[in-house]
């Protein structure tokens, strides 16, 4: 197991190009600090701040893009409690939970888990129940998620209203629906929502894909 001095990259690091996806951004994000639990967090990942998945994971507490409508994760802040290692402990199983949405969509890395494209990203979508794969790795789905190119993933999983809605969500917490999205009565504006904590919709994601 490599020590945080051998985790931590000053040659080479990738806080730069992060910084430059930030400035390059077309959407409202709020960038959080980093926490206590930073060098904790990147010792349990065992990945260098030379990659984008070290530098969230060591300089950010997380991001809230777009609202606080997705959620990456860092290594947790007040307003985003959750870190990428905690997060992770129990839960993940072949892959590495990254990021989330309001909608209880859930991105991960696969780690062998979810397909034979080890570390490609995937998406637990609520409108199918099904990890689908994106076909990018975890640096062009941070640049995707700071762009433009996220309202048009989300086209039909959005409402009427949606902005004003998310006021009253925390980040621990998304949207359930009523039917479900995945069933032939769900609908994004017809299903009811209800505010469940995101463990919860996780959890239930688990139970209702072994159906």
């Amino acid at each position: 197991m490599k020590e945080l001095k051998d985790l931590v990259d000053h040659r080479e690091p990738a806080l730069p190009l992060v910084e430059e996806m930030l400035a390059d951004a077309s959407v409202n994000y709020q960038l959080l600090p980093s926490s206590a639990e930073s060098s904790r967090v990147l010792t349990r990942l065992q990945v260098t701040t030379r990659s984008t998945l070290g530098t969230i994971a060591y300089h950010t507490g997380g991001l809230l893009i777009d609202h606080g409508w997705l959620r990456v994760l860092g290594s947790g802040h007040p307003l985003l409690p959750r870190n990428l290692a905690d997060w992770n402990e129990g839960r993940a199983d072949g892959c590495l939970l990254v990021a989330d949405d309001v909608v209880g969509g859930f991105f991960a890395i696969n780690g062998g888990g979810l397909g034979d494209d080890v570390g490609d990203m995937y998406y637990w979508a609520p409108d199918t129940l099904k990890w689908e794969q994106l076909e990018i790795g975890y640096t062009d789905f941070l640049s995707w998620a700071l762009s433009d190119r996220i309202a048009i993933f989300y086209d039909g999983l959005r409402w009427e209203g949606w902005r004003s809605d998310l006021e009253a969500l925390g980040s621990d917490q998304c949207f359930s629906f009523f039917p479900f999205l995945w069933t032939q009565e769900g609908s994004i504006e017809k299903s009811s929502r209800a505010m469940i904590d995101v463990i919860e919709q996780f959890e239930m994601n688990v139970d209702l894909s072994r159906l």
